[in-house]
């Protein structure tokens, strides 16, 4: 049996822009296994997309309006794969962290 990739989180995302590591570099190709949303009152969506604000939507994620119940999401299986990199379009989302690996 293989051994699993360590899982690891980006630096949360307060506005539109690339996810980064710690350190902050922007990731490159990647899978992200979950997501961490913190919503504002009013609902909101953040828009993954891979290769940049102009590239292709992956995944597009609606939040509730509610700044006290943020939303964690698992993905299943190994994730999915960003094969450039991994950037969000926010609206309306306090932060959003994803976890990567």
């Amino acid at each position: 049996m293989s051994m699993q990739t360590d899982v690891l989180a980006s630096v949360p995302l307060t506005s539109t822009g690339q996810f980064t590591n710690q350190t902050p570099t922007a990731l490159a190709r990647t899978r992200v296994k979950a997501v961490y949303m913190v919503p504002t009152a009013t609902a909101g969506s953040v828009i993954f997309k891979d290769g940049g604000a102009s590239g292709t939507t992956v995944i597009t994620l609606n939040t509730v309006a509610s700044a006290t119940q943020p939303t964690y999401l698992i993905f299943p299986g190994e994730g999915v794969l960003f094969s450039t990199n991994v950037h969000g379009t926010v609206a309306n989302v306090g932060s959003v962290t994803i976890f990567y690996g």
